[in-house]
């Protein structure tokens, strides 16, 4: 059976690989799953020093996987959270240095998923892009306090409210990413950072991470709580039920027709 998260370990770094390829990695729950058991178990290996999170097939990820989405995910057997919150807390308490290299499309948490790494390396063909009000939904993962945190509020209101592309180049100029590398370069430049950040000591990289971490802590507690809310009223609005009826049937979403019941 297929892995939703492909796991290789290497003289202590962790590299995490989703792999939906066949739909350019999007998330259904067995992938949250397994991202946040990797996530926790990668947190209390002491052979890990570093993760680095990675797409196959050429993508990094297209988001929720829509024609998968069927509400809360069912309880796990271990009593975890599961499904896109439990994979936030795995997210959110992990306590090592996280990269990641993506390429090819990040949408959703393609993409908001960036904003709580550690160092995000792209390659020059990289489309991200923020789709929530295309949706008729609002921010996750905390990313309306983190993108604020990292490129400034401006720069973060017009990729939000406009839902446009970000090429590579974008992506490196507002800081949403360190570097682009060409594509066939990307893994092997990202892993070769990786290395050099798992010389040092564990202990000192959990603990530099902690102090960097604290100060952002209270911010994304209380941005995971509003977004939650602001999901779940959403989350079934006309504006989003026309969303995901146009985009299972291949065609543009029509809101105007909802504006005098929004």
């Amino acid at each position: 059976m297929r892995e939703p998260v492909r796991r290789e370990l290497d003289d202590g770094v962790l590299l995490l690989t989703l792999n939906r390829a066949e739909k350019k990695n999007a998330f259904d729950d067995p992938q949250w799953d397994a991202l946040r058991d990797a996530l926790d178990e990668g947190r209390q290996d002491d052979r890990v020093a570093c993760v680095v999170v990675t797409g196959a097939g050429g993508n990094f990820s297209a988001g929720q996987d829509l024609t998968a989405f069927a509400g809360d995910a069912p309880e796990r057997e271990d009593g975890k959270p599961n499904g896109y919150f439990g994979c936030m807390d795995a997210l959110f308490a992990f306590d090592k240095p996280l990269l990641a290299a993506a390429t090819g499309v990040g949408v959703g948490i393609g993409i908001t998923f960036l904003f709580t790494c550690d160092i995000v390396y792209v390659g020059e063909g990289v489309r991200l892009r923020l789709p929530f009000v295309s949706l008729g939904l609002v921010p996750e993962a905390a990313s309306s306090y983190t993108l604020q945190a990292a490129i400034g509020t401006q720069r973060a209101a017009e990729l939000f409210y406009t839902a446009e592309w970000i090429d590579a180049a974008r992506a490196v100029e507002v800081g949403i990413a360190a570097r682009a590398f060409p594509d066939e370069e990307l893994l092997p430049a990202t892993l070769e950072k990786a290395h050099q950040i798992a010389r040092w000591p564990v202990s000192a990289l959990r603990a530099t991470k902690q102090t960097l971490m604290q100060s952002h802590a209270a911010a994304v507690k209380a941005a995971l709580a509003t977004e939650d809310a602001g999901m779940r009223k959403q989350a079934g609005s006309p504006a989003n039920i026309e969303a995901i009826r146009a985009f299972l049937e291949k065609r543009e979403p029509d809101f105007r027709k909802l504006h005098s019941s929004d």
